[in-house]
């Protein structure tokens, strides 16, 4: 009996650990990117097949209000920050459902490298240098930038042309942040798990 009780401590215990170790992403749930409106120019500095290198090269990112895409006057009044995202091309989503695009955000895995978040100006213009991070793994990429309204929602997008334009990036190992993430999770739900092992085993030793 005391060895059941132990174990239902136990597993509750690690239960208990699973939840608290487990994240879950923001995600912009019912928002799809055709109902938004294309207000954003945006443009990247390396050229259309230049090859970057993970943890050494950099991006400038620059982007701008399209005063034609948003000609009434106060178009963007509501915009309070403008997310920065590095893509994947369609060349390297082929094949690879983690990195397929969707039309609703809180599914699209092809933009999930965020670059940075910015207040958006009054005038809509803005520059950003990105240290290309080193867990970006190779592939071929594009930028895409959204703008937030107060709430962190999207409410409107620009992006380079995924189609005609994409820069490539060399990572430095096969290995991606999500498994990464993943990796350090299992590791010290472990650890947590393997401590009331052994406080259950000193309490049995010292009865």
């Amino acid at each position: 009996m005391a060895m059941a009780r132990d174990f239902r401590v136990v597993l509750c215990t690690l239960l208990l650990v699973l939840g608290a170790c487990h994240v879950t992403p923001a995600a912009a749930a019912g928002v799809r990117l055709s109902a938004l409106s294309k207000t954003l120019v945006v443009e990247a500095s390396p050229r259309a097949g230049q090859v970057l290198h993970a943890g050494e090269d950099t991006i400038t990112v620059t982007w701008s209000l399209n005063t034609t895409a948003a000609a009434a006057a106060g178009a963007d009044a509501g915009y309070k920050s403008v997310k920065l995202t590095l893509c994947y091309a369609p060349a390297s989503q082929v094949g690879r459902g983690w990195r397929k695009a969707h039309d609703e955000l809180s599914n699209d895995k092809a933009c999930q490298h965020t670059i940075a978040e910015r207040p958006y100006a009054a005038a809509g213009d803005g520059t950003f240098v990105y240290g290309v991070a080193r867990d970006v793994p190779t592939a071929s990429y594009y930028v895409r930038a959204y703008a937030l309204d107060a709430s962190g929602t999207q409410v409107a997008y620009g992006e380079t042309a995924p189609e005609e334009y994409s820069f490539a990036v060399a990572g430095i190992s096969g290995v991606t942040a999500p498994v990464r993430v993943a990796a350090g999770v299992l590791s010290a739900c472990s650890v947590a798990a393997l401590a009331v092992f052994l406080v259950l085993e000193n309490r049995k030793k010292n009865k």
